[in-house]
């Protein structure tokens, strides 16, 4: 055994083994290597390499990407036995993270068995300011408590629980979230009281075309953001004609904002387990994946209890319900980079690398996991198929009086009466997002943007309120996106804000092009020279320029999608730029 392993107390074959000497699950090894000598060292990263039969700078490059790990440049056991990682997102920054971080550095006092970290979005934006005490998901967090929640076991109740969704708001109309509060989340008898898996019987009683035929007229569009037809991406893989394929599931909401697949794991964890063997049912695959963000700890146990009770159940794995059909899910924990949300850059990571996006064509339809066609969808895609198949096409269209159609679950943040989540059709306005849903804006509270869609929104002013949003609208200025909103009074900085953003994208680059790696850290330079008083006379058309080389050059939509606010809030708030 090597000297250095024997320092740290670490039998790294046995941990290996533990994980079937898989190379794809080194994040897992890593994870479980840190909390026994609490960091990653050279000589540890070099063992689970040589274990591992990997190239030791393989093992380093997946160390050091991933922001949960924490790579040390000591060779002995560290003291580290706690972890506080504290969200400076844009919602958690407009709560206070700033101070929260300073308070809580100050009372640690220099304690050595805990390290205290930023993170660039935990999503709790509902619960902002909000961290993980070792996994543990707190918010909103308050100082008077702090000791408290240092000495307290985790109750995992209230860390599984999405807080105020249970019931509806005045004007929902929920599919997707009907079942929210009615089921144990935790249980499969009662998500079956309540129509669970019937989708699924119903499905297996027609032809995989069939069920194909009705998603496709359904007209289901991508939940991710991007807007894709989901119908057509399931026919691309139906099509493949190379075996095995690969149905996963996109659960890495990253995105400051976004939290609207916590709220649907936490609520019904079933419905998108049925979803996704429906879609492996029509699609020809019979192994799919959940790949779920490191920071998801609780998350990730309700799905995994959810996936052993519905294969003990017969819902899942071989001959599924006395079919020919066989359907395995596995869980794939993440260790905290919003680049893996990018489809491509996912995959990489399930395969056990630093999750950086490929060059496209071919797109994951004809070459994804492992080389295979695979189907990425996100979680909000996957848990509207049930309601689909069971009531069909022609119902799913009568829900929305609109073009686009089904319900689409929203977040609205900020400066409203009644922050949260809802579940409606598409077409509202901002100011029916504001008003109806979320509640008006708050005493004193006068509208003056609003951040749409998500972090790689527009920033829309007060004359766009009433542009009706969908996947097109953000030609008029206002974005659907994920389908969050973040409405800010006028004490919010435009620039200020900008700059959090640009922070953001800025941390979160992978790197791996130039463009987006320079062109976001110097745009976050020129914003925080100006919220701090500096005088930049080529401020503006450098950010313009940086914007347009992003959007063209960059190789995945994290640096394209940069432009968005850049540009909207140059548009709308020229002003506070000079």
């Amino acid at each position: 055994m090597p000297e250095t392993q024997q320092q740290q107390n670490i039998d790294v074959l046995s941990l290996v083994e533990k994980h079937h000497n898989d190379p794809e699950a080194i994040l897992e090894i890593f994870k479980d290597a840190q909390i026994i000598s609490g960091a990653l060292t050279p000589g540890l990263i070099s063992d689970v390499a040589r274990a591992l039969n990997i190239p030791t700078e393989r093992a380093n490059g997946i160390a050091t990407f991933y922001s949960m790990l924490t790579v040390s440049k000591q060779e002995t056991k560290q003291e580290i036995t706690h972890r506080i990682h504290i969200c400076d997102g844009p919602v958690c920054w407009m709560n206070g993270a700033p101070t929260v971080m300073k308070n809580i550095i100050r009372m640690m006092n220099g304690d050595s068995k805990w390290v205290v970290e930023r993170s660039s979005c935990l999503g709790l934006c509902d619960r902002a300011p909000a961290l993980l005490i070792d996994n543990r998901q707190v918010g909103p967090f308050h100082p008077e408590e702090f000791q408290e929640l240092l000495r307290s076991e985790p109750d995992d109740k209230k860390c599984k629980q999405s807080p105020g969704y249970e019931e509806s708001r005045p004007g929902e109309l929920r599919v997707m979230m009907a079942n929210a509060g009615r089921i144990n989340p935790d249980s499969i008898d009662s998500a079956m009281e309540n129509g669970a898996y019937q989708s699924l019987k119903l499905a297996l009683s027609r032809s995989p075309d069939e069920v194909l035929n009705e998603v496709e007229k359904s007209g289901l569009t991508g939940r991710g953001g991007a807007g894709f037809l989901v119908g057509r991406k399931w026919r691309f893989v139906s099509q493949a004609k190379r075996f095995p394929k690969y149905i996963i599931c996109n659960a890495d909401e990253s995105e400051p904002l976004i939290f609207k697949d916590r709220v649907l794991i936490d609520t019904n964890p079933h419905q998108i387990l049925e979803g996704m063997a429906i879609a492996g049912y029509a699609t020809g695959a019979s192994e799919a994946f959940v790949y779920i963000r490191g920071e998801y700890k609780h998350q990730a146990e309700r799905l995994e209890n959810a996936i052993a009770q519905a294969e003990k159940k017969g819902f899942l794995g071989d001959n599924i319900l006395g079919s020919n059909t066989s359907f395995h899910i596995h869980l794939h924990r993440g260790a905290g980079a919003y680049i893996c949300g990018e489809e491509t850059a996912l995959i990489e990571s399930l395969e056990g690398k630093r999750g950086e996006p490929r060059l496209r064509p071919p797109y994951p339809p004809e070459y994804g996991y492992r080389g295979y066609p695979s189907l990425v969808n996100n979680v909000e895609s996957f848990a509207a198929v049930p309601s689909i198949v069971i009531n069909g096409a022609d119902w799913y269209h009568s829900l929305s009086t609109y073009p686009t159609p089904g319900t689409k679950i929203y977040m609205v943040l900020g400066h409203v009466n009644h922050p949260g989540l809802f579940e409606a059709p598409f077409g509202l306005t901002l100011r029916q997002v504001i008003d109806q849903f979320g509640g008006g804006m708050r005493p004193g509270s006068i509208f003056k943007f609003a951040l749409t869609g998500g972090a790689a929104g527009t920033i829309a002013s007060p004359d766009l309120l009433d542009i009706p949003i969908d996947y097109t609208s953000i030609s008029k200025g206002v974005s659907l996106g994920a389908g969050a909103f973040l409405i800010c009074d006028q004490s919010v900085s435009t620039v200020a804000l900008l700059r959090e953003l640009l922070h953001f994208f800025s941390v979160e680059s992978c790197g791996q092009c130039t463009p987006c790696r320079v062109g976001t850290h110097r745009s976050y330079e020129i914003l925080n020279g100006i919220v701090n008083g500096g005088k930049y006379k080529e401020g503006n058309a450098e950010l313009r320029s940086l914007a347009d080389v992003l959007f063209s050059a960059s190789l995945c939509g994290l640096g394209q999608s940069v432009s968005i606010p850049v540009l909207s809030a140059l548009e709308h708030f020229q002003e506070e730029f000079s």
